[in-house]
């Protein structure tokens, strides 16, 4: 039987979701913790790959087990087990053939720029108090949506067959003395929304203008884009799948 594990985490103290040598991360955690309260050595497949310091307020995982067991009382165990940093928020049983990553057809991740010093938000948000121009980066990011290639914003050295992406939504809105940049497509690029965020900064700060923007998307070149933003500001916040419903 497969079952699809709904979580998140402050990814603060964790070298991201997948498993590291030598250092702390989200998939391992939670691999040690099915293991024990299973009584089986139990192996998650994570929806996608958080780097280090990322979070996520929705994220899924599978696993397959074949014993029964008693849902609601293993949610309650692994809770109390977990660090305080990582949440189980249900676990259901799918279709066998059902897969957490191949399977999800739009993920959403947010980036919270906050513009006045707050002793709460170091590690959750960017403390960033330069003015920038909001309505023009999202004139910028509005123009995400008429491309596909994004090699301009993904790390380089990576090893993904292709660069293309599909942008369904980017956009800014303004909340007290909070930014926060949306966006949602059916994958992304490693590194890629930090990277899209720091060259729309330099939108706001008027340090290029939309034509550069336009220029640096099509030149398919990372060292063109602008610089990557800090990780903790950023969270991966929801991730759709066709069989589940909101």
């Amino acid at each position: 039987m497969r079952y699809f594990i709904k979580l998140a985490y402050n990814g603060t103290l964790y070298h991201g979701w997948q498993i590291q040598p030598n250092a702390a991360s989200v998939q391992e955690t939670l691999n040690k913790a099915f293991s024990v309260l299973l009584h089986s050595e139990i192996s998650l497949m994570g929806a996608g790959r958080t780097d280090t310091g990322v979070h996520a307020k929705e994220m899924y995982a599978h696993f397959d087990f074949e014993t029964a067991f008693d849902i609601p009382k293993l949610i309650h165990k692994l809770n109390s087990y977990l660090p305080k940093d990582i949440v189980i928020y249900g676990i259901f049983p799918v279709d066998n053939e059902a897969h957490c990553r191949f399977d999800a057809t739009k993920r959403t991740y947010e980036y919270h720029i906050n513009t006045f010093k707050d002793a709460f938000l170091q590690e959750q948000s960017w403390y960033y108090n330069q003015t920038l121009d909001i309505d023009l980066m999202n004139e910028a990011a509005q123009l995400l949506l008429n491309y596909t290639d994004f090699q301009c914003f993904s790390k380089v050295h990576t090893d993904v067959n292709t660069f293309d992406c599909s942008i369904y939504e980017a956009y800014w809105k303004k909340e007290g003395n909070k930014l926060i940049f949306t966006i949602s497509a059916n994958r992304f690029l490693r590194n890629m929304v930090r990277s899209i965020v720091g060259t729309l900064v330099n939108i706001g700060l008027h340090k290029i203008n939309l034509n550069d923007f336009i220029a640096i998307i099509e030149s398919k070149n990372r060292e063109k884009a602008g610089f990557s933003v800090p990780a903790h500001g950023l969270y991966l916040t929801k991730i759709k799948y066709p069989y589940i419903k909101d």
